[in-house]
């Protein structure tokens, strides 16, 4: 009688508190690209906790997962500074990535095929979506799967994660004042006629098209917020 095969692992069991620190990071960026958490204000992990209904443990990983992305910084004795960027950082950021996105893009719109760019014509939808009903952060999600997915046709994986880093960091500071200036909606209806551009082979309109819809940030000459302890209240559920 042979002996018994050993059996095959099932697939490892993520721990509850692992699961709970995802949310809770996720709660937090959203409410970051919400504008609910504001540059320069320092944020106290308890707080924050009670407000999420968990404990300060969670919270406290997901802003140090934050401040690896280089979203938040720890300050001691007290909890997490949002960080805010500048106009000129804006600018920075947004010539950087056009310097990218646009060549990129362009030379999608030359080889990829109508198989390759109608699937995303839903994400390009999703944006609509949300920046009517003012849901910046799922506009912010659809908003970076669209231009990934873009990007990803173009081959170049490395690539696409600098450009997802940088497009992370300039939303967070960009989305609030689109709504504000009430232009999210227009940028968001520009996805479906790159998607357009792209099908007709139009690489000069792609070229055009995108460096305005990158570019389509209002300025802001308003200084960062001076540093403080926050009383304002976060958000107050993990999703």
């Amino acid at each position: 009688m042979h002996p018994e095969p050993p059996r095959t692992p099932g697939p490892p069991v993520v721990p509850e508190r692992s699961s709970l620190r995802e949310q809770v990071t996720r709660a937090l960026r959203a409410a970051l690209v919400g504008g609910e958490l504001h540059p320069g204000v320092v944020y106290s992990a308890p707080v924050l906790a009670a407000e999420f209904g968990v404990s300060a443990t969670p919270v406290r990983e997901a802003m140090l997962d934050l401040a690896k992305e280089g979203l938040v910084e720890t300050v001691r004795n007290k909890g997490f500074r949002v960080l805010g960027l500048s106009p000129r950082d804006v600018d920075e950021l947004t010539e950087i990535r056009a310097l990218i996105e646009i060549p990129v893009t362009v030379q999608v719109a030359r080889t990829a095929d109508r198989a390759d760019l109608e699937p995303l014509r839903g994400l390009a939808r999703e944006t609509v979506r949300a920046a009517r009903t003012g849901d910046l952060a799922a506009f912010g999600t659809a908003d970076r799967a669209f231009h990934l997915a873009l990007l990803a046709l173009g081959g170049n994986r490395r690539l696409a994660e600098t450009v997802g880093e940088l497009r992370r960091r300039s939303l967070l500071s960009g989305l609030g004042r689109l709504a504000a200036a009430g232009r999210l909606v227009a940028s968001a209806q520009e996805h479906e006629r790159l998607l357009d551009l792209m099908l007709r082979r139009d690489p000069d309109g792609v070229a055009a098209l995108l460096r305005t819809h990158l570019h389509r940030l209002p300025p802001d000459d308003a200084t960062e917020a001076a540093p403080r302890v926050s009383g304002e209240r976060p958000p107050s559920a993990v999703r």
